[in-house]
């Protein structure tokens, strides 16, 4: 198997079981509280994080496919999570979980439309820094993992 084909299905199998798992919440885990240093986020508000970061990050990975060198030296991830945040703050988490599940497909089907020497374009990644398009995609599912893990403890 490519490594292309075993990335994308990384990102497809773990997308399901991400999807799975904030299909399965009550209304009050939905509530739970995730984070509560700096900005409170809920199981909620970390959806929506993925939902804005993985919409962002994909179309900022074709930007650098096609040749650009990424997001600029001063990006602030936090600032971009505050207004993501903001601007998603009315949506109900069914409708996130619609839009996590649109927005994971669109990752796995930009990322098995590329070739695999794409896997060798660099670009600067808002966290990894200059970085391979290769580790970006893995980021993408690490980036879940994590956030995966911290909603899980949160919920003991």
């Amino acid at each position: 198997m490519s490594e292309l084909n075993e990335l994308t299905d990384k990102l497809k199998s773990e997308g399901e079981k991400i999807h799975a798992f904030f299909a399965g919440l009550t209304d009050e885990q939905w509530r739970a509280k995730v984070y509560t240093e700096g900005a409170m986020w809920s199981i909620r508000d970390v959806l929506s994080h993925l939902v804005s970061s993985e919409r962002g990050l994909v179309n900022l990975f074709e930007r650098i496919r096609a040749g650009g060198e990424g997001v600029s030296e001063d990006f602030s991830i936090d600032r971009y999570n505050a207004a993501q945040q903001e601007r998603m703050k009315a949506l109900p988490p069914r409708e996130l979980l619609g839009q996590y599940k649109e927005v994971r497909s669109n990752s796995v089907v930009w990322a098995a439309g590329l070739k695999e020497e794409e896997l060798e374009i660099a670009g600067r990644h808002p966290f990894l820094g200059m970085t391979k398009i290769r580790d970006m995609i893995k980021m993408l599912y690490i980036h879940n993992q994590n956030h995966y893990r911290d909603m899980k403890k949160a919920l003991k």
